[in-house]
């Protein structure tokens, strides 16, 4: 426990600093986003009297609907956190007690009594909170997780709008065994989960209920620079056994909530803020086993190193904060799951390293909402991952040498953000990170060793800027992304020079914010060699070089393919128009990307040439009944066509979800799509047609209050051509005592699917395919997983996670064939409806080669294609303990292993693939990493 002595009695200046945004920051934000336009009238901070009269007094601060009011009371006394409210001090603050039910009886008081408390001093906020129960102690539930973990238990949510724009929110949550979770909002952007703010709590649980002492350091928030504060409050308690939610600031689940509701925290009077840097240097030792080539001279066998640094954190103003790093560890600390990816596309993996997490909510562009849809994607603005990705020229040494040890990711030399906002309402984020040249060494296959560039020097940086209005109904933003790279000869087939991004976006509510505009649009450029520019108009994100595709234009927003162009410029938008409040809520929305829309050097992007629309019919049953919590229906459509007009996408969907009396779970949809043409199928060659198709799923989620909770996922696919592909996933959650939980996720999926792309061959008597052959074939895959986790906590700063996946892949290929005329569905199978083929077998009894003679006697020339049959198997896992020792300064030990194996089987079996893969040499990393958090 910690104890605050009384404070110095003298009562707190009501004149703030008159400082202002830093000059070269704010001039370089308009310069970059000179498009955001302020209106004529611009809302201003209403002034405060020395009296002390609260502001809430006077005003409702744009608030349509009337709120809630609490006033914090000066600290006058000692206060040990301790979690038992017996301090003098605490009876000074009249406590809020009138909760409403949200769940499960919504709009009636709350079945149990809470009573909430709020002092403050010069440095924190401090709440004490009383939790009522009548089942006394044993009616409180309560679990002992990591922190930011689910709590599946009672707790208490504080949420703090400290700027007060109806937009911001500070989320602080605390259960009864003192777990705490936190994350932040800020402006519109929510929520970053990341957000580990320095905050300190002590619960107890008692004959009573349960009690909590929480100090928030003003720190650790982000606020006007105001003498006296009114902040946005809400206050949530959750009782568990009851699956209840009680609400101090109360609306109804069919109407528009948020920060906009919030009640008011008022009298609040806070300091000239004092130095907010924050220092906190690392060290680290990481050994590193790695697997090899068989004969390699390069030694990846246990490397240890040693690593120092420093990360650096200024609140440069109450509201604005710079986050920077000398020799940053980028390492993340999880493993990506395995997956089976057999399209043309990227599989997207989330970022996990903690620098770039921490507030990227900040830098978010390309607001995307949907009721329902599918296969779409939003307009991204940034990707951290390409951030110290893997080097993208590995080929450079594998291809040209014997051997080659690479670097496993680029270096960042350095980098550093500035986020926050300003009183006048400008949400600023800033990113700017330098990565080094990567070299890999390399050795010729008579012994000469050398060093090959395999990663060009490159700056990343991100620029947004958003500004609300009109109490946040009103949000207009500008985006600036892109990367520079210092290519030579080398590189210069292979990356852009330069690419960059510019948009803006923009958010209107309206009729107290039951109806909602979004729009946000962007334009692009890559510049670089000729060479590189006809990669990525070859791309999968467009096929440029479709043989029945118009020829196109040459203009500014280029969709022609040209081999001598130098630069590839698009144009991305979407618009969605919707009313989101009520028991009938709609929406229609636009999503389009030009042919030659790329963000891929610094964002990530799998499609452009496509516009997009859909619209959805939403019914929300919020009235508990009977047999049912809640329940929501949907029925709609979407619809898709590239920028020749043929229509590549059509769909319409029935969606339903409820949730029972008894707190499970249930949803089902089914998709209905009729045939479309296909511009993607043949990778570049010209468009077929899909076949009609249905997809429906069922999903189940049981009673999350039990020890054992599970969840099921069954996933059916089917067409005319006689496709089908079912899947399931399972999961089960066991926790036998209160701070261990084991989660297992075993899954299933398979696939018989009658036209998987192969190849394409020249071949100059197939003019109907413009001198082609796109060898398809039918598919059977098939994937087994099996995704386990152990958590086990031993206090609220102290765990050890552990994580496996075993993950078992197959595609066998048979029945080749290619379809009988661009614009059609049918397929021709080769050896049965057209030519011949033969098979060749390989030494080990596994086909190796398919000769291929399309019209047997015919003209045309035989070709023969490798068997591209597969059987993957892989093991990927990490053992993670975490302590925080001293507030804010963590020591983290974590072990990564993975290994595994391929072959050409085509088939699962499991004890031939295990010993496979237990046959592999595995990749193992250990780490011992410590961090100091030293406030200055």
């Amino acid at each position: 426990m910690r104890t605050w002595p009384s404070p110095n009695l003298k009562p707190a200046p009501l004149t703030g600093p008159s400082g202002q945004m830093p000059r070269a920051v704010f001039a370089a934000a308009i310069t970059l986003f000179a498009s955001l336009s302020s209106p004529a009238v611009v809302l201003r901070a209403q002034s405060v009297r020395e009296s002390g009269e609260a502001p809430g007094a006077r005003g409702n601060y744009g608030h349509a609907t009337a709120v809630p009011r609490v006033v914090a009371v000066r600290r006058t006394g000692r206060i040990t956190l301790d979690g038992k409210l017996d301090e003098p001090a605490w009876l000074a603050a009249t406590p809020i007690t009138n909760f409403t039910q949200f769940d499960p009886d919504e709009g009636r008081p709350a079945s149990q009594r809470t009573e909430v408390r709020f002092l403050f001093d010069d440095e924190a906020l401090y709440i004490g909170a009383t939790m009522y129960d009548t089942a006394g102690a044993p009616g409180v539930t309560t679990r002992l997780v990591r922190r930011d973990a689910t709590f599946d238990s009672d707790y208490l949510q504080i949420v703090i709008d400290a700027y007060h724009d109806h937009l911001s929110r500070a989320f602080f949550e605390l259960n009864p065994a003192g777990s705490k979770s936190d994350y932040i909002g800020i402006g519109t952007s929510c929520c970053d989960q990341s957000w580990d703010p320095i905050w300190e709590a002590a619960t107890r649980i008692d004959r009573d209920g349960w009690t909590a002492e929480i100090r928030i350091p003003y720190s650790q928030l982000r606020f006007s620079r105001d003498s006296v504060q009114t902040w946005g409050l809400q206050v949530r308690r959750y009782i568990k056994r009851r699956e209840e939610e009680d609400d101090w600031s109360f609306w109804h689940k069919n109407e528009a909530g948020g920060p906009s509701r919030f009640g008011h925290l008022e009298g609040l009077r806070i300091p000239a803020s004092s130095s907010g840097l924050e220092l906190m240097p690392y060290a680290s030792v990481k050994s590193t086993s790695l697997a090899s080539v068989a004969g390699t001279p390069f030694d990846t066998h246990a490397r240890p190193t040693l690593r120092a640094g420093l990360d650096i954190r200024d609140r440069v103003t109450s509201n604005l904060t710079l986050n920077g790093t000398l020799n940053p560890d980028f390492g993340q600390v999880e493993v990506d799951p395995a997956v089976l990816n057999l399209s043309a596309f990227e599989t997207f993996f989330p970022e996990k390293r903690p620098f770039f997490v921490e507030g990227a909510q900040v830098f978010d562009f390309g607001i995307f909402n949907c009721d329902f849809c599918s296969n779409v994607e939003s307009m991204q603005g940034f990707y951290s991952r390409r951030v110290g990705r893997a080097p993208t020229g590995a080929s450079l040494a594998t291809d040209n040498y014997a051997f080659a040890d690479i670097p496993d990711a680029t270096t960042i030399l350095g980098a550093g953000k500035l986020t926050g906002r300003t009183s006048s309402g400008y949400t600023v984020g800033l990113l700017d990170a330098l990565t080094g040249q990567a070299t890999a060494r390399v050795e010729t296959a008579t012994g000469q060793r050398s060093t090959q560039e395999v990663e060009p020097l490159a700056n990343y940086f991100v620029g947004r800027l958003k500004r609300d209005y009109r109490n946040g109904d009103l949000v207009v933003g500008g985006i600036l992304s892109g990367v520079v790279r210092n290519i030579d000869t080398t590189f210069a087939p292979l990356l852009a020079r330069h690419a960059e991004m510019y948009g803006n976006d923009v958010v209107l509510r309206w009729g107290n914010r039951a109806y909602s505009l979004t729009a946000n649009g962007a334009v692009t450029n890559v510049s670089g060699d000729p060479r590189e520019i006809l990669l990525r108009q070859e791309s999968s994100a467009r096929y440029l070089q479709r043989p029945d595709r118009g020829r196109g234009s040459g203009g500014w927003l280029s969709n022609r393919l040209d081999s001598n162009a130098t630069s590839l410029r698009g144009l991305g938008a979407y618009v969605r128009l919707a009313k989101e409040t009520g028991d009938w809520t709609w929406e229609t929305a636009l999503n389009t990307r030009s042919p030659g829309y790329e963000s891929n050097d610094y964002a990530f992007q799998r499609s452009a040439d496509y516009l997009w629309y859909n619209a959805n019919l939403v019914h929300f049953w919020s009235k508990r009944t009977n047999w049912y919590q809640t329940m929501v229906g949907i029925l709609g459509g979407q619809a898709q066509q590239n920028y020749e007009g043929d229509r590549t996408g059509l769909q319409y969907q029935e969606y339903w979800s409820v949730q029972t009396r008894q707190f499970w779970n249930i949803s089902q949809f089914l998709i209905v799509r009729p045939s479309v043409f296909d511009d993607r199928q043949l990778r570049g060659g010209p468009i077929v047609r899909t076949p009609d198709s249905r997809y429906t799923e069922l999903d189940v989620a049981t009673d999350s209050r039990h020890r054992v909770t599970g969840t099921i996922s069954l996933q059916y696919y089917w067409d005319r051509q006689g496709g089908r592909a079912p899947q399931v996933n399972l999961g089960a959650n066991i926790r036998p005592v209160p701070n261990l939980s084991l989660s297992l996720g075993p899954s299933w999926s398979a696939g018989w699917l009658p036209a998987q792309y192969v190849t394409a061959v020249a071949d100059p008597t197939a003019t109907s395919f413009y001198g082609s052959r796109y060898v398809m074939s039918s598919i059977h895959q098939q994937t087994i997983g099996l995704d386990t986790r152990l958590s086990w906590t031993y206090s609220p700063t102290m765990s050890l996670e552990l994580y496996m996946q075993p993950f078992l892949a197959s595609a066998h290929y048979f029945d080749f064939k290619e379809y009988a005329a661009p614009r059609g569905a049918a397929l021709l199978v080769y050896g049965r409806d057209l030519g011949t083929i033969n098979q060749t077998i390989g030494s080990d009894g596994v086909v190796s080669s398919y000769t291929i003679d399309p019209d047997a006697t015919g003209p045309a020339d035989a070709f023969t294609i490798s068997n591209p049959d597969l059987t993957e198997a892989s093991l990927r896992g990490n053992a993670v303990f975490r302590w925080e020792y001293r507030p804010g300064s963590v020591l983290y030990v974590a072990w990564t292993h993975s290994r595994a194996s391929d072959a050409s089987f085509g088939d699962l079996r499991f004890t031939r693939d295990r010993e496979a893969l237990y046959d592999t040499r595995p990749d193992n990393i250990f780490l011992i990493k410590a961090s100091w958090w030293l406030p200055m």
